[in-house]
Formats: structure tokens, sequence, C-alpha cells
């Protein structure tokens, strides 16, 4: 072989350079990484930056309040996958609109360490939930295009990719939880703009290297009908700025607002797609096989979600974080389920490659994950109503645990199969439908916080652990007609 040969890129299934996957992966992985950081991060401190007393550097909002604009601002991150995915398959490609939102992701986490008040809060929770929207869905479907169709490492890829989010899920609480608990709530804000910029110095070296079809645009928009669109977007922008200085949508009842516009949004995407006309009947049959799917999967990310609401006042309150003498800060907790995702990940993926065709079906996966989610929720119970800094540490790391296992047969898999049964003119917009699914579920998780009563919690774990195995059930009982409908996906 000449060294010309030599230097040119392996491409498709001869390159297996990262771990068995594409060379291009680590591109991805590497931004959606620090992506990660920077949203975690954040995330791990900003409920408590709401309700904690001015004197202690926090905005003293009322808890319920501030546990339903952390559920409304993470389904909206989700829910403005929609734009990322349309404008990806409209105008720009999933690789433009992927790089374009990291920029966009950075301002915000700028405007939240540098912005008084809760104008720097509204500033910055905008333009982050504009911008991880729009980085979201088009990362998983950039992804989705190293991989040839029939390509059996997919699902290892998926959970390798995977494993990049988590990578920076785990360091970002660490870090900012620290600056937070040691130096102030804007400091912490500050090192996640840091961890995205490091993520965009990574991806602007490295994105040349993607596939040509990474950057296809699949419908694009007529260039006549481009100023309709951009008047649409100013009218959309002008009403909900009406609708907030009107009183009709408020911090009281931002989280109810988010679920009826998702589960709106869902049903008319469900609608737009199953009716074109430019489906045949085999895609048509797999996007209706993905509505079970899609029902467990905002069942799952109800509980799920719970970390950044319930979990973090029941860490505030409830957990003994007292090791050797020195409290942990309260978003550290949030770097625990990461960790086993690190861990585990990485055998979830040889699992799935070795087993191969022979792996459990897409809906017996969401069944299990289903079920072992609901079963996390009733771990609480043996702790349940207790005092003060009652809960031990090991408590919350077995649950966790739990959580991870959960999570890891639902998720990576989850978008897998999106991608397999997404039809090719709506790829990407397959790929948001299922982000809506997790907006949904984030969202109801913020709403649910406002019933979580300390004292009394037994109710709380039990309804919704319940609720979520029977769920699960459900999805095993009919796994079959599912996959009929899914048409040799599995």
């Amino acid at each position: 072989m000449s060294t010309a040969q030599a230097d040119q890129p392996r491409t498709g299934r001869d390159d297996t350079r990262f771990f068995g996957q594409p060379w291009a992966l680590t591109h991805i992985f590497g931004v959606e990484m620090w992506e990660r950081f920077s949203f975690y991060g954040m995330q791990g401190i900003l409920l408590i930056y709401m309700y904690y007393s001015v004197t202690d550097g926090g905005l003293g909002m009322d808890r319920g309040i501030a546990t339903g604009i952390v559920g409304a601002y993470g389904g909206t991150v989700y829910l403005s996958s929609i734009l990322g995915a349309w404008a990806a398959d409209r105008l720009l490609g999933s690789e433009r609109v992927l790089f374009y939102s990291a920029w966009v992701i950075m301002a915000g986490h700028i405007a939240l360490a540098l912005l008084p008040s809760v104008w720097g809060l509204g500033i910055g929770l905008v333009l982050v939930s504009i911008g991880s929207g729009g980085l979201k869905a088009n990362a998983t479907a950039v992804v989705g295009t190293l991989y040839a169709a029939g390509d059996i490492r997919r699902d290892a890829g998926f959970s390798l990719f995977y494993l990049g989010i988590n990578l920076g899920a785990f360091l970002g609480p660490l870090i900012t939880g620290l600056l937070q608990d040691s130096i102030g709530f804007h400091w912490g804000f500050g090192a996640a703009a840091v961890g995205m910029a490091l993520g965009l110095l990574q991806y602007s070296i490295g994105r040349r290297q993607l596939p040509e079809s990474s950057r296809i645009v699949a419908n694009p928009l007529p260039a006549n009908r481009r100023p309709l669109v951009l008047g649409i977007a100013v009218l959309v922008v002008i009403a909900l700025a009406a609708l907030v200085l009107t009183g009709v949508i408020r911090a009281d009842n931002l989280a109810g607002v988010v679920i009826l516009v998702t589960l709106g949004a869902a049903i008319s995407y469900f609608v737009v797609i199953i009716s074109s006309r430019e489906l045949n009947r085999d895609e048509r049959s797999r996007v209706i096989g993905f509505i079970p799917l899609f029902v467990v999967n905002v069942g799952f990310w109800s509980l799920y979600q719970q970390q950044f609401t319930v979990l973090t006042i029941y860490s505030d309150e409830r957990l003994n974080r007292t090791i050797f003498g020195w409290e942990m800060p309260v978003s550290w907790v949030n770097s625990i389920n990461p960790i086993f995702v690190i861990i585990l990940s990485g055998v979830f993926a040889a699992i799935w490659s070795k087993l191969g065709n022979r792996a459990p079906s897409a809906p017996a996966k969401f069944s299990l994950g289903a079920i072992i989610m609901g079963a996390a929720f009733l771990l609480f119970l043996p702790w349940a109503n207790g005092a003060p800094n009652s809960s031990p540490l090991i408590a919350i790391v077995v649950i966790l645990l739990v959580f991870t296992v959960a999570e890891l047969f639902i998720s990576p898999p989850g978008l897998s199969v999106t991608t397999k049964l997404a039809p090719e003119r709506f790829h990407t917009q397959m790929v948001a439908l299922y982000f809506l699914s997790v907006a949904l579920g984030t969202a109801i998780a913020g709403w649910l916080a406002q019933f979580y009563d300390p004292s009394n919690e037994v109710p709380y774990f039990l309804i919704l652990g319940a609720i979520a195995i029977g769920m699960g059930v459900v999805l095993l009982l009919v796994s079959r007609p599912v996959l009929a409908l899914m048409k040799g996906v599995r």
C-alpha cells in the first residue's frame, strides 16, 4: 500500500479506530461531552440558586415555583429541538445547526454568570434552552449518519456517544457545585460557560472530518417562502412577549404551559408525519409503531428528571451529606448517576454488540426501563418521612444505581431505534419527536414536584413508582403487535 493510500481516511464499516467505531464519532462525542458539562453543571445549582435566600447568594423564590421553572426550562430545552430539527431539514443541515447552537449555549451561560438577578436568569435560560434544543437533536442525527443501514455497530456507537454525555454530566456538577459552595453561584455558571467554549474549540477543529451527508438539507425551504417563515417567527416572539407581560404566562404556571404546548406539538408532529403523502406504507407503519414507545418514554422521563427537582430538595434537606466531617455540596449528588453510566455504558454496549440480532427488541428494552425506574422510586420508601439529614448517602447511591440501569435500557436504545424508524424525509424531525417525549416528561417532572411533601413522602413515591411499573408491564404485553408495526426494525 502506498503512503498516499495509507493516509486516506477510512470510511464505513472499515473505520474502527474509535473503540470499534468510526473516528468521526470522537468529534460529536467531544462537543456533546462539553455541552453536557455546561448543561448539567448549570442545572446542578439552578434550583438552589432560585430558592436559596438572597443573603445566601440566591434569588429567594418560592420553592414550588422554582421547581416548576426548572421543569419548564428542561422541557423547553427538548421542545426547542423542533426548531433545531426544522432548521436542519429545511435550511442548514444538521451539522451546521449543531455548530451554531453551541455558540448560543455559550452565550446563555455567560448571561447567567454576568447578568444580575431575575434578568440574568431569564436571558440565560432562554438562550441555553434554544441552543441546547438545536444541538441535541442534531448531534444525535449526525451520529446516525456515521453508520450505513444494517450496520450492527449502531447501538454500541450510540452507547459510546452516551458515555460522552455522561462524562460531561459527571464533571459539570462537581466543578460548578464546588465553585458555588466556596465562592458563589455566578462562578459556577461561569465554569459552565468555559466548558462550552472548550467544546466549541474541539468541534471547530474536527467538524470538517464529518461525512458530507451530515450537511445535507433534506427538504430545502424554497427561497420565496423564507420571508413568510421569518414573519411567522417574529409574530410568535411578539405573542410570547405579550403573554408574559399581560400575566397569562407566569412563573407559577410555566410548567403547565410547557406541558400543554409540548403535548400539542407532539400530536401535531405525529399527524403531519403519518399523513404525509411522501411516506410509503412501511414508513407510515413504523411511525405508528413508535407511538407506544413515545408514551412509555414520557412516563420514564417524568420520574427520571426528578433528579433535578425532588431529588435536589431531598438532598438539600433529608440527605446526610457529611463525609468524615465535611459536607459535600448539594449538586454533587447529580454526579452519582453519571458515574454509574460511565461504568455500565461500556458493559451494555458490549452486551448489545455480543447479542447482535438476538438482543431484546426496542419495546422489550423500553418495558424493562420503565419497570426498573418505577422500582427505583419504591426504594425511597424505607427512608420516607424521616428527620432532616436522616437518609444515608449509601441509600441514594443504590437508588441512583437503579436509575442508571433503567436509563441504559431505555435511553441509548431509544435514540437508536428512533433513527431506524425515521422516514428518510423526516429523519431529523423524528429525532426531534423523540426529544419531545423527553420534553413532556421533563416538564411533567417539574409539575409533579409541587406535590412532593417531605413530611408525607409515601404516597408520592408509591403512586409514581406503581404507575411506571404498570406502563412497563402493559408495553411488554403488547410488544408483539408493536414489533409488527415496526416492519422489521427491532
